[in-house]
């Protein structure tokens, strides 16, 4: 039996742009999922518990990808079966061993669906767990490789490699297509998170940009000036301009928004955040509920998000400069 832990991760700019190859940046933070693994005989056995769901633990045996009979929201459900799923079968393929069985332990400091890469998280660990259970040690380059193929499968190819690398490596990242690489000398940024409790459907929203994409100029281009803006950022990066790197943020929380991912939820807190002194927010990951990243070396914006209506949580996010690890 033995025990992994990926951190989650916010994006500092570039979501959803990074899905059509344009750059973005995503960092980890020190929120962690951990998942156990130990070898049975055959098939799977999955333990999802404290996924931030009140009231939902999920244990099922599954010899063929089928899904449990849970009565949850099913964007929630795959965040905590599915990914396991496929993350196993990436386990198998690792050790050329198809038979292989598995019981799985799944916990998590993250959120699910919330935009900070819970299911990035969960890849890389149960990757990582479950080829060290049967004797493989995986590079951290490769886990995310894996990781990246797992949340393909998931979100049927729209998925990008930005947060599975960023799980995988640690600290700030930056992705561009297959260009994957951690960005050196960034320190740590004053990070506070937002979180309204709620939970966006990836695959629906990514779909969603894809359309206007696709049938407005516009659209197209809003989704360039993301990639543009991320360039800018880049050169800000690892100056301490944190004034700089927050009118980014704004820019691109606006982007988003015209991209229609945003909700009246994340808005208000970006905006809470805003006016209490922080010198950006923005909405982080695929939107339409979950969580917002904000700039304040003060508590200003963190206490004000404690005392926004709509928003549940409210922390700080140092970056985490470890990648997936053994625990």
């Amino acid at each position: 039996m033995v025990t992994s832990s990926a951190p989650g991760k916010v994006y500092l700019f570039g979501e959803h742009a990074v899905v059509y190859g344009e750059p973005a940046v995503p960092c980890a933070i020190e929120r962690r999922a951990r998942v156990t693994a130990e070898e049975i005989d055959e098939g799977l056995v999955v333990h999802a518990e404290d996924l931030k769901l009140d009231g939902f633990t999920v244990e099922y045996m599954n010899e063929g990808g089928g899904h449990p009979a849970v009565d949850a929201e099913e964007p929630l459900l795959q965040a905590a079966t599915s990914y396991v799923n496929e993350a196993v079968a990436q386990v198998r393929d690792a050790a050329d061993d198809p038979e292989a069985g598995f019981e799985i332990w799944i916990e998590s400091d993250i959120p699910l669906g919330a935009g900070l890469g819970s299911s990035a998280a969960v890849a890389c660990a149960a990757i990582d767990a479950g080829c060290r259970e049967l004797g493989i040690d995986l590079a951290p380059a490769e886990i995310a490789d894996r990781a990246y193929q797992v949340e393909a499968a998931v979100q049927d190819g729209e998925a990008s490699r930005a947060d599975t690398f960023c799980s995988a490596m640690g600290g700030a990242v930056r992705v561009e297509g297959d260009d994957c690489r951690r960005v050196s000398g960034v320190g740590n940024l004053p990070f506070v998170v937002g979180y309204d409790g709620g939970a966006g459907e990836t695959g629906k929203l990514v779909a969603g940009v894809r359309e206007l994409r696709e049938e407005y100029g516009f659209a197209a281009d809003t989704v360039e000036a993301i990639g543009d803006l991320v360039r800018e950022g880049e050169t800000v990066l690892g100056t301490g301009d944190t004034e700089r790197l927050g009118e980014l943020m704004n820019f691109n929380h606006g982007l988003l928004a015209a991209l229609g991912v945003s909700s009246r939820s994340l808005d208000t807190m970006v905006w809470a955040a805003r006016d209490a002194g922080a010198v950006g927010a923005k909405l982080t990951g695929a939107g339409g509920g979950g969580c917002v990243v904000a700039l304040d070396e003060s508590d200003a914006a963190l206490t004000a998000l404690k005392y926004t209506p709509g928003c549940d949580e409210a922390f700080r996010a140092a970056l985490d400069t470890e990648g997936v690890r053994a625990e």
